[in-house]
C-alpha cells in the first residue's frame, strides 16, 4: 500500500477461489476444495429454500413464499429438507475445517473489508464488499442452523418468524453474491466457481485438506442425528392391576405414578394468544386385554359450536370464513388427533405430502395445502376427537392414512373434497352436517337446510351462553348439536315461525357408530385451559387399518392440537416411542 491508496498490484485472494497473480488475460479459476464444498452447500442450501418457502406457504398469513409458489417443491417436502438441512450442517463445518487445513482463512480475513473505506480502485473495493457480504452469510447460515435446530426440537412462536426472515434474507444474499462477483471482475469472476484446478500448497497446508475436511463434516452430521435418535421421548406403558375410569379426571392410582411424555407442538392456529402452540401431555397403562391413554393439552377456550346457523331477513347463513374449502379456522370445534405408525419417517411417518396437487395424476385438496396418504402400501392409525360430533358421547373417530383412494366426478372436477389417503375406518358415525354442502366460493349467503328444531326455544336454551365472537368460550354442559329426535325435516312453514337472529348448531346427531370406527371410546373434560382426554380401545384389532399394540414391533406416536380449527393443527417433528411393558 501506497499512501492512502492501494497498489493495484496488491490484489489479494478472492473469496471463492486462488490468488490471481498472473497476468490478466489467465483465466481465473477455483480450488478444488472450494468448488466441491460451495456446490455441495449451494445445491443443499436452494433444495433447503424450496422445501422450507413450501412449508412457510402453507401458513395463512404467508406472503413472500406465495409470490414464489409456481417454483417451490411438492409431495414429500419435510424428508427432504431435514436432509438438505443435515448436508448444509456438514458442509459448514467442513468448509471451516478446509480453510484451516488449506491455510485459505486469509482470502476472508476481517481487514479485507477496509478496503471499502479505502481509496482504492474500483474493482478492490467490490472485493471488500464480497468479503464483507461473505461474513453476513456465515452469520445468516449460523442463524438458520440455530433456528432449524430449535424447531425441530418443538420452539415455535419467535424462532418461526426469524428462520423465516433468515431464509428470505438468504435469497437477497444470493442476488447480491452474484452481482459483488460480477462487479469485482466480469464473468471471468463468476465462471470461476465453474473451472477447478488443484490447490497450490502453501508453507502452512495442512495434508488432504479437503478429504479431513469431507470426513469431519460427514462425521459431525452423523453423530448429531445419532444424538437425535438417541434423546427422542419414550412413552412407557405399563400394565395395572385395576383399570382407570374413563372420565376426564386423572385422579384414579392408574395414572399418579407414571412420568407423562410431554410434547411442545406448534406451528398451529389460535393456541396461545395467536402463536399456535400447545403442550400436550401423554399417559398410556394397559392390562393385558385393553389399552388406555390420557392426553391432556393447552387450550384457552372450550369450543364447541362448529360451523353455527344464524337467522337473517333473507335466510340462514352458515358463520364461517374458509368452510367452502374445509379450511374453517373461526368458527369451529375444538380437536385432537394422535397417529401411530409403525413408520418413524419424517412427515408423521411419511404421510405428509405438501403442495397444491402432491399428486400428479389425482385432484389436490381444495384448500391446497396437501395431502396425507401412504406410498407403500401401508395404513397409518389415526384417532381423531371432534368436540361436537361425538366427542361429548363418548366416540373418537378411528381413522387412518392409507394409499390414495380414487377420486370421484365431483373431486376431479374440484367442487368435492378429495383427502387422498385420509379418510375413516370402515363403518358409520352418527354425525351429519345441518346444511346442504356447496362448492368452493360457496357458503356466503344463505344455505340450504336439513333439519329444524321441533322447539327452537328448547334449542336455545341447551346452547347456553350464545356468543359468536370468534375467542368466546362455550360454556360446561353447552350442546351445540341436535339429536334426531329434536328436529324434524325442514319446512317454510316451520321456518316461518321461528325468529331472526335465532342461532342453531350446524350437527345433527343421528343413528349410531358401527364397525371399525367405532374401536376407540373416550371422555373429554376441559378446566381451567386445558382439554383433557380419557380413552380406551383393545391392543389388539382385527382390522388392517389398526395398529396392535404389542411389545414386539416398535411404534411410533404424533399428537395434534385443533384450536376451533378444521384443518391448521399443531405439529411436532420428532415422534414419541411407544414401549408397551409388562
Amino acid at each position: 500500500m501506497s499512501g492512502s491508496r492501494l497498489n493495484q498490484t496488491a490484489i489479494a485472494e478472492s473469496p471463492v477461489g486462488q490468488s490471481q497473480t498472473s497476468a490478466a488475460s489467465t483465466r481465473p479459476r477455483s480450488d478444488t476444495g472450494t468448488f466441491v464444498l460451495h456446490w455441495v452447500m449451494a445445491i443443499a442450501m436452494i433444495l433447503a429454500m424450496i422445501t422450507g418457502f413450501r412449508i412457510s406457504w402453507d401458513g395463512e398469513g404467508a406472503v413472500f413464499s406465495r409470490w414464489i409458489a409456481p417454483i417451490l417443491l411438492q409431495g414429500d417436502i419435510w424428508t427432504i429438507h431435514f436432509i438438505v438441512a443435515c448436508i448444509m450442517f456438514a458442509c459448514a463445518t467442513a468448509y471451516a475445517v478446509y480453510m484451516e487445513r488449506a491455510a485459505l482463512f486469509s482470502r476472508n480475513a476481517l481487514g479485507r473489508m477496509r478496503l471499502l473505506i479505502l481509496d482504492a480502485p474500483a474493482r478492490l473495493k467490490w472485493q471488500g464488499f464480497n468479503v464483507s457480504l461473505h461474513w453476513g452469510f456465515y452469520l445468516l447460515t449460523l442463524v438458520m442452523m440455530a433456528t432449524g435446530i430449535l424447531l425441530y426440537l418443538g420452539w415455535g412462536g419467535l424462532v418461526v418468524d426469524i428462520h423465516a426472515a433468515v431464509a428470505i434474507a438468504l435469497v437477497a444474499y444470493l442476488v447480491l453474491h452474484i452481482l459483488g462477483h460480477f462487479m469485482q471482475g466480469g464473468w471471468a469472476q463468476i465462471f470461476r466457481i465453474f473451472l477447478p484446478k488443484a490447490l497450490v500448497p502453501g508453507p502452512n497446508t495442512k495434508p488432504r485438506p479437503l478429504l479431513a475436511a469431507l470426513v469431519i463434516g460427514v462425521a459431525t452430521s452423523t453423530a448429531m442425528a445419532a444424538l437425535d435418535f438417541g434423546t427422542r421421548d419414550t412413552l412407557a406403558i405399563p400394565k395395572v392391576a385395576k383399570a382407570p375410569i374413563l372420565d376426564g379426571v386423572l385422579d384414579d392410582e392408574a395414572w399418579k405414578a407414571l412420568r407423562p411424555a410431554r410434547v411442545h407442538t406448534q406451528q398451529g392456529f389460535n393456541l396461545a394468544g395467536g402463536k399456535g402452540e400447545s403442550t400436550v401431555e401423554v399417559r398410556a397403562v394397559h392390562d393385558s386385554e385393553t389399552i388406555y391413554f390420557a392426553f391432556r393439552w393447552q387450550d384457552p377456550t372450550r369450543s364447541i359450536k362448529r360451523m353455527p346457523l344464524v337467522k337473517k331477513a333473507d335466510g340462514w347463513h352458515m358463520m364461517n370464513n374458509h368452510g367452502d374449502i374445509a379450511d374453517e379456522s373461526r368458527y369451529y370445534e375444538d380437536k385432537f388427533a394422535v397417529l401411530f405408525s409403525r413408520s418413524n419417517a419424517f412427515g408423521n411417518g411419511g404421510t405428509t405430502y405438501m403442495g397444491p396437487k402432491p399428486l400428479a395424476d389425482k385432484p389436490g385438496a381444495l384448500n391446497g395445502r396437501g395431502l396425507h396418504y401412504t406410498t407403500d402400501g401401508t395404513y397409518a392409525d389415526m384417532w381423531q376427537w371432534k368436540a361436537s360430533r361425538g366427542g361429548h358421547l363418548g366416540k373418537m373417530d378411528d381413522m387412518h392414512f392409507g394409499p390414495p383412494l380414487t377420486p370421484d366426478k365431483a373431486q376431479i372436477a374440484g367442487t368435492g373434497r378429495y383427502s387422498a389417503g385420509y379418510t375413516n375406518d370402515p363403518g358409520k358415525a352418527f354425525y351429519a352436517q345441518n346444511y346442504k354442502g356447496e362448492p368452493p366460493g360457496g357458503y356466503r349467503g344463505p344455505v340450504g337446510i336439513n333439519r329444524l328444531p321441533k322447539d327452537y326455544k328448547a334449542m336455545t336454551a341447551k346452547l347456553g351462553t350464545i356468543d359468536m365472537s370468534e375467542t368466546a368460550s362455550d360454556d360446561e354442559g353447552s350442546q351445540w348439536w341436535m339429536f334426531d329426535a329434536e328436529t324434524v325435516p325442514y319446512t317454510k312453514e316451520l321456518d316461518a315461525t321461528i325468529p331472526v337472529g335465532t342461532v342453531m348448531p350446524g350437527i345433527l346427531i343421528t343413528g349410531t357408530y358401527e364397525g371399525d370406527r367405532d374401536d376407540v371410546a373416550v371422555v373429554p373434560k376441559w378446566k381451567d385451559g386445558w382439554w383433557t382426554l380419557e380413552t380406551r380401545r383393545k391392543l389388539k384389532s382385527a382390522s388392517k387399518y389398526d395398529v396392535d399394540f404389542t411389545e414386539a414391533k416398535p411404534l411410533y406416536m404424533w399428537v395434534s392440537v385443533f384450536d376451533r380449527s378444521q384443518v391448521r393443527h399443531t405439529r411436532h417433528v420428532r415422534p414419541v416411542k411407544l414401549e408397551l411393558r409388562p
